[in-house]
């Protein structure tokens, strides 16, 4: 393993934990904050500009921002009609940054199977195991919330584990 692609995992690897810190947060109090998005562009964008640098091509940085991009314009309506908050339009635009271009199927695939699993879990709170998690699941039902970023950062940490596991037995 090389010292830039050894260098690229450490950074998506301290990601890790600041995506479940995301995760919580906006579990816990449906927010995202702006520093934690920009800190998670910033690990993703010195990944992917790591791996560029030790393949000789920028295909991976220009498809991830095509996709950021275009995942910013697609969700950005949905933010306009109060369907998603600003923090998980941003979340989701920093995401291919984060997982890099060459593996954006892999997370949606994820991504669909954790949003599924967050919808049915907001919607039928009577399957889950504890009383106050379920009261708290049946609050943010009647509100008419549901946390995206959970489902967001889930998916990204295993896409990320991922990553690292086939880069270790490669």
């Amino acid at each position: 393993m090389s010292l830039l692609l050894a260098t690229s995992l450490l950074l998506r690897a301290l990601a890790i934990p600041l995506l479940a810190k995301v995760g919580w947060i906006d579990f816990s109090t449906q927010k995202i904050a702006n520093r934690d998005v920009l800190l998670l562009l910033c690990l993703g964008l010195g990944s992917l500009q790591l791996l560029c640098l030790q393949s000789g091509s920028w295909w991976d940085m220009g498809l991830s921002a095509i996709a950021g991009l275009i995942l910013f314009i697609a969700l950005f309506p949905f933010w306009a009609m109060r369907k998603v908050g600003a923090g998980d339009v941003k979340l989701m635009a920093a995401m291919p940054f984060v997982i890099g271009g060459s593996n954006l199927a892999v997370f949606s695939v994820l991504l669909l199977i954790f949003a599924v699993i967050t919808a049915v879990a907001v919607k039928n709170p009577f399957l889950l195991p504890a009383g106050m998690f379920r009261v708290y699941i049946q609050h943010m039902d009647r509100k008419g919330v549901a946390p995206f970023g959970v489902p967001i950062s889930a998916a990204a940490i295993c896409t990320i584990a991922m990553q690292i596991g086939l880069s270790a037995f490669s």
